[in-house]
């Protein structure tokens, strides 16, 4: 039944981008737990609220700075500064706790720091949603330049390029970084075997708290850059994005920097082009909530079919 074309092409180009602009929020974010994975076996689950300091630290830079009003080419000046503020705020969150909340629990069972994770995750969602908020949601000026780029049927906002473009190079630094550097080399050198890195010489703590900061300032990043897109930030927006990104780890195969990026992508494509073509299904409307539908129904079937994900487990820790 020929069912996929009853729609315009540019309406498919359109989900296209939005599915790619979502996964590269994402993708992001999925690159803090892949890390982390990689080198200590540990899901943190409070990296979505990494994510979300990120955004209320950017949110606060741009509102200091005039919100709405700014113009021109301040405009470059107080989005370069909100995403330093939000990598250095979710940065210094990650450092604090892996020193207070995942160190000590190093050697216990798996179970201890799992829990752990899971603590400080609602610990930070409370503290910030009501805590400081009491309840509120805060919505990030819109202070980016309206208009579309048009290529034929395809239309993409500057602020779409904006977003893939910027989170393109920033998982490319990142990517170099554990490539080509000293630092890098300790962290992949302690994802191998942590004993015989310290034998050789590295610092492990040194390079597990590195893990920790670079995995948080990607996340901090796609905090602003969520904020930009969606507009609407509160403390407890960390879950969903958080789980999303877990699963597009998943997806990619857990440990493997690559997989974090292409789970990502795939996953923000199969919420918007899969939810798309399910409703050319005849009598299926499916509102815009099934998008999660779509990416938990995903998870579950690549772990029963292909549990290592996309990229398998060793090629995660070459990565």
């Amino acid at each position: 039944m020929s069912i996929l074309f009853l729609t315009t092409p540019e309406f498919w180009f359109d989900q296209i981008v939005n599915g790619l602009t979502t996964g590269s929020i994402y993708a992001l974010v999925a690159l803090g737990y892949t890390m982390v994975y990689g080198v200590l076996q540990l899901i943190n689950f409070a990296h979505g609220e990494v994510f979300m300091i990120g955004a209320f630290a950017g949110y606060g830079v741009l509102l200091a700075l005039g919100g709405q009003d700014i113009s021109g080419v301040m405009i470059v000046v107080a989005l370069v500064l909100a995403l330093i503020a939000a990598g250095l705020a979710s940065g210094a969150t990650a450092i604090a706790i892996e020193r207070l909340a995942y160190r000590p629990l190093r050697n216990a069972p798996r179970l201890a720091p799992l829990i752990s994770a899971i603590g400080v995750s609602v610990f930070l969602s409370h503290l910030v949603d009501d805590g400081f908020l009491n309840g509120e949601t805060k919505h990030y000026d819109q202070i980016f330049p309206a208009g579309k780029l048009s290529l034929g049927a395809l239309n993409v906002s500057y602020l779409q390029l904006f977003l893939m473009g910027a989170s393109l190079a920033m998982m490319a630094v990142l990517y170099w970084i554990i490539q080509r550097t000293k630092l890098g080399r300790s962290i992949r050198a302690v994802a191998e075997s942590r004993d015989n890195a310290a034998l050789m010489g590295v610092d492990v703590n040194r390079a597990i708290v590195a893990t920790f900061a670079l995995g948080a300032i990607m996340a901090g990043f796609a905090g602003v850059l969520y904020g930009l897109f969606f507009s609407s930030i509160r403390g407890s927006m960390g879950f969903i994005p958080g789980i999303k990104a877990f699963t597009a780890a998943v997806l990619g195969g857990i440990g493997s920097i690559p997989g974090a990026v292409v789970g990502g992508y795939f996953l923000g494509l199969a919420e918007t082009v899969g939810r798309e073509l399910l409703n050319e299904i005849p009598g299926v409307n499916l509102p815009n909530e099934w998008k999660d539908v779509v990416a938990f129904a995903l998870l579950v079937l690549v772990l029963i079919f292909r549990p290592t994900g996309i990229f398998t487990q060793q090629e995660g820790k070459r990565a």
